[in-house]
């Protein structure tokens, strides 16, 4: 019998993959890392794990019971990631990426900015900031030029990328 694949979408099974995360015995070695383990937490029903890598300072108005309501009854289709920035040696790290479920036989996709800040060397999620188009840009931007959507970050590690 094959192993079972990780709902990450990464190319391990979940025993190697966010499964030790999950269970506690291996710690998330970095953000990209404890999102993909999120994710999965989510297709498992795993809710107390969300719970507990949710950075402590972050916790209060969490709802427990609405996100077990909404874990379990999607339909988890899959992870993209779209970006990963720090999160690994740093104490700071953010993980754009998008979960695609259905909700009710209707197909839909989280998209999120998700932050994640190290505590005591372990990675927790922080908050998340839905994704919104960014802007179309119709005039040729050097690289190292401010970017024209006003982030006040060079062309090349906003926009540009």
């Amino acid at each position: 019998m094959a192993a079972e694949k990780c709902p990450c979408g990464s190319t391990l099974s979940f025993a190697k993959c966010c499964g030790p995360l999950i269970k506690g015995t291996s710690p998330a070695p970095t953000a990209e890392s404890l999102m993909r383990s999120r994710y999965s937490a989510y297709t498992k029903g795993e809710i107390d794990y969300l719970y507990a890598t949710t950075h402590p300072d972050f916790r209060k108005g969490y709802d427990h019971e609405g996100t077990r309501k909404w874990a379990e009854s999607s339909e988890w289709l899959g992870l993209e990631i779209v970006s990963s920035r720090g999160g690994g040696e740093d104490a700071l790290g953010e993980v754009e990426f998008i979960a695609s479920f259905s909700e009710s036989g209707t197909e839909s996709a989280h998209h999120e900015l998700g932050k994640f800040r190290k505590l005591e060397g372990v990675w927790y999620f922080t908050e998340g900031k839905m994704v919104t188009s960014k802007p179309i840009i119709s005039t040729k931007v050097g690289r190292n030029e401010p970017c024209p959507c006003g982030s006040n970050s060079k062309y090349k590690k906003c926009c540009g990328k």
